[in-house]
């Protein structure tokens, strides 16, 4: 026969673990509606929950989503969390959205977002000095597509703009931060095989 404290304290634990599982579906909604990156420190303020208590239901949301193998997945980027499809369907997702091709990137785009992105802060003069060619209409459009931005003016005469990458740079490519660019040497190699 359960005594008392027992009983209470049976109680108590039930309690606590459907609290985390409410905090967990919290946490899960707020990313699933969001669709756009949540920082943790945007969930601790509207969800008055603890930077720790935060982090450890995203880390169980994140393998539950990959140890079940599920259409959806949480990810790390860009210093924040986000739920995506699954990569496994991107096939079938393609079909159905079918607006992928207006989000590509021109290839003069990715060159040129490319050398941004592993010469940052980088003037405009630089960048077309290896491109070859005038870069004012990429640099516009990846300026108003939010992938680029400036970062500053260089100290020297004329104070030419510096750019650099962005969050959403990050976000496009699914990178957590700009440690994750495939280095040049593997690149290279990639190339030659």
């Amino acid at each position: 026969m359960i005594n008392l404290l027992n009983f209470l304290a049976i109680f108590a634990i039930v309690k606590h673990l459907m609290d985390m599982t409410e905090k967990k579906y919290l946490v899960e909604a707020l990313l699933f509606i969001s669709g756009d990156p949540v920082t943790i420190e945007a969930m601790k303020t509207i969800t008055e929950l603890p930077e720790t208590e935060l982090k450890q239901l995203l880390d169980e949301l994140t393998a539950e989503y990959r140890d079940h193998k599920r259409g959806m997945q949480i990810i790390e980027v860009a210093n924040a969390y986000q739920m995506t499809t699954n990569p496994a369907y991107a096939p079938w997702i393609r079909k159905l959205t079918s607006s992928a091709a207006p989000n590509k990137l021109s290839m003069p785009a990715l060159e040129t977002l490319a050398i941004i992105a592993y010469n940052q802060p980088i003037i405009k003069a630089d960048v077309e000095h290896m491109r070859g060619v005038n870069s004012d209409g990429v640099i516009k459009s990846l300026l108003d597509r939010r992938l680029i931005k400036i970062m500053g003016r260089k100290e020297v005469p004329g104070k030419p703009l510096l750019y650099g990458t962005t969050k959403e740079f990050l976000q496009y490519f699914g990178l957590k931060d700009l440690t994750e660019l495939p280095t040049l040497k593997e690149l290279t190699r990639d190339e030659a095989a």
